[in-house]
């Protein structure tokens, strides 16, 4: 089923996102890969303030590549997922409630997603022109240094993504697995 959200991602908004569902965002998002994850769980280490407010945010998976002119942001096709997992469970303990990749998860962090009322979303790997069509603004909010890892605010208007782990921990990677061999198992 294909829906349409507005950020900010609240608690109700996750309920009511189920496993294999197309969903269209529009709002505020930001971008992080695994350096700038490392950075943030640095920071909540010590005690620190983030650099942005992940209270029902979502944060996608992406390195773009240089604007266009004309356009807000380059290609902008998700990073694997799992380089994020040493610090995922720590940013949905503190409020995050939906992360955009490609690829599996770890049993941890999924088991944090249940536990947070959070969403894992899949950007359609191949279509990274497509998807920074989506984007109509994008900041630098923070390490600058880390050049196209660093930290943007992205406001988006209708970004295609797929729900892949919901709140409950369904999984479409594993549904769509089982499905595909029962019926070649018939």
């Amino acid at each position: 089923m294909e829906k349409r959200i507005t950020t900010p991602l609240t608690e109700e908004k996750v309920k009511g996102l189920k496993a294999g569902d197309t969903v269209l965002i529009t709002g505020t998002i930001y971008t992080a890969r695994d350096a700038a994850h490392k950075r943030l769980v640095e920071l909540l280490d010590k005690g620190e303030k983030l650099p942005m407010d992940i209270k029902d945010a979502i944060i996608y998976y992406v390195g773009p590549t240089p604007a266009k002119p004309g356009m807000a942001l380059g290609s902008a096709g998700p990073t694997t997922s799992y380089r994020m997992d040493p610090y995922a469970p720590k940013l949905l303990d503190r409020g995050l409630k939906g992360m955009i990749g490609k690829g599996l998860r770890s049993e941890e962090v999924v088991n944090s997603i249940i536990k947070n009322t959070a969403v894992y979303f899949a950007a359609i790997g191949g279509a990274a022109a497509l998807i920074g069509k989506a984007v109509k603004k994008a900041e630098l909010i923070a390490y600058e240094d880390l050049g196209a890892e660093a930290i943007r605010k992205l406001e988006v208007e209708d970004l295609p993504v797929v729900v892949v782990i919901d709140s409950e921990g369904n999984n479409l990677y594993e549904i769509g697995q089982k499905n595909y061999l029962d019926s070649v198992n018939k």
